[in-house]
Formats: structure tokens, C-alpha cells, sequence
């Protein structure tokens, strides 16, 4: 990897960047439509289902918990359309059980990275959970009627508010922690403290386009999370390769890591 003091290079993108990452992300999607369409509708089956368990439990905080912490959970799962990325950019087409079974994401330093994305959805329940409980002093047994108290009364006016705002800063930085680490990590060569700082570095470097990127995310996440997932068998793998072109066209490297290499 480039040095600089032991890191990679970070390059400037402009505002229409991330556009054009979308754009070559629906492309890649397209010369391997199959592979990661079958991931999408692993993803968006698990994601569905849950929620629909939490629904006829009217487990009302649970779904919701689930839904807008989405984000904080799926950079470890994209883990396969970054795969699938790499590899076509290689010139290779990725079969669904490359893409499923990615052997550079089984190291420790990806698991590092996954338990710190777990402790901050945990922190993110937890302060859900103190932001209800300011709200209103009553339980709401069904999706209907939690409805009706955050969208038709002032305290839940306020709930709604005070979560966006909290949930929001909690989102960004943990955007700020991923948005190049995770993707970089496939690279056995990297660490996850090396990639981690690339990836603050580059959010310090270019503020404006990446909080644009993160609210395309956020924007096609929540999205999905309206049609109950179901729309994540493409919004899925496609926000994952546009993330991996990101990661390629935001760290100054002169070539991906070999596909033959293996993590150590």
C-alpha cells in the first residue's frame, strides 16, 4: 500500500461524484445480475422476515429499532458486493457462493470492525430506548397506535426530532468509520487501524460530497426499509458496488490487492 507516514493516499472528489459511483455501480450490477440479485433476496428475505415477526409480536420499539438501525449493521454485510466489486473489476465474474463466503472478510481485523458496528447499533437502541422513554410515559401495543402517538401528538412531534437528530450524528460517524475501512479490509494487506484512519481522513478531506454520499445511502436505505425490505434484492447489491467504486476512486492506490492472496 502508498506511503504516507505508513498510509494510503486520500484524493478530493467533487459533488458529482457520488452520482457517478451509483451509476458505476448499477452498471457492475448488471454484467452479474444473477449472483447479486440471489444476495439481494438473502438480504432482503432475512430483513423482511424479521421485521414481520416483530410486527405480529407488535414489538412496535423493536421494528422500528431494526429499521432505522439498518445502517449501522449493513457495511459487514455488504461485505459480498464489495467482493463482487473487486472481482469484476479483475475481469472475473463472481459466482453467488463467492459473493456469500468471502474468505478475506474471515480475519480478525474484519471482526474487530464488526463488534465496534455492533456495540454502536447497541448504543444506538439504548438511546432509543431513553429518547421513548422521555417522550410519553405509555406503552404502545401496536404499530398503529405508536403511529398515531409520534405523528398526531406534540410529545411525539418532539420524539421524532430529538431521535432524527441523535440518530443522525450516531450514523455519520459511524459512515465516517466505514465508508473506506470496510471495503479497504478485503485487502489482506491492510489493517483495521490503517483503514479505520483512511477512512476518517477521507471524510475530513472531502466533508461536502461525502455527507452527500451518506444521505444517498440513508435516502435508498430508508427507502427499502418503506417497502419492508423487499426492495433491498436490488437496492442491496448495488449501493454495495457503488460503495466499493467509492472506496477505489477515493483511496490512491495503484492497484487492487490480488485475488490470489488469502488473509493471513
Amino acid at each position: 500500500m502508498s506511503a504516507n507516514g505508513g498510509l494510503p493516499g486520500v484524493r478530493r472528489v467533487g459533488f458529482a461524484d457520488p452520482f457517478i459511483w451509483l451509476g458505476q455501480g448499477f452498471s457492475d450490477l448488471l454484467r452479474a445480475p444473477v449472483p447479486l440479485i440471489g444476495y439481494g433476496m438473502m438480504i432482503a428475505g432475512l430483513s423482511s422476515g424479521l421485521l414481520y415477526g416483530l410486527y405480529v409480536s407488535d414489538a412496535v420499539f423493536w421494528a422500528l429499532t431494526l429499521t432505522f438501525g439498518f445502517v449501522f449493521v449493513a457495511p459487514m454485510l455488504a461485505m459480498g458486493p464489495y467482493e463482487a466489486g473487486r472481482r469484476l473489476e479483475a475481469g472475473e465474474r463472481p459466482s453467488l457462493g463467492q459473493i456469500v463466503f468471502v474468505r478475506p472478510a474471515f480475519r480478525q481485523d474484519v471482526a474487530y470492525l464488526g463488534l465496534a458496528l455492533l456495540l454502536i447499533y447497541l448504543f444506538w437502541g439504548r438511546i432509543a430506548q431513553i429518547v421513548f422513554g422521555l417522550s410519553t410515559y405509555q406503552m404502545y401495543d401496536t404499530i398503529e397506535a405508536f403511529a398515531t402517538f409520534a405523528l398526531t401528538t406534540a410529545e411525539g412531534h418532539n420524539m421524532l426530532l430529538a431521535g432524527t437528530l441523535v440518530g443522525g450524528v450516531i450514523a455519520f460517524f459511524t459512515f465516517t468509520l466505514v465508508v473506506v475501512s470496510a471495503p479497504m479490509l478485503l485487502d489482506p494487506r491492510a489493517n483495521v487501524f490503517v483503514a479505520t484512519l483512511t477512512s476518517f481522513r477521507t471524510v475530513a478531506l472531502n466533508p461536502g460530497p461525502m455527507l452527500l454520499w451518506a444521505a444517498l445511502i440513508c435516502a435508498l436505505l430508508l427507502a427499502s426499509a418503506a417497502t419492508g425490505f423487499l426492495a433491498l434484492v436490488v437496492v442491496f447489491p448495488w449501493l454495495g458496488l457503488a460503495s466499493w467504486r467509492a472506496y477505489r476512486a477515493l483511496v490512491a492506490e495503484t492497484e487492487a490487492a490480488p485475488l490470489s492472496v488469502q488473509p493471513a
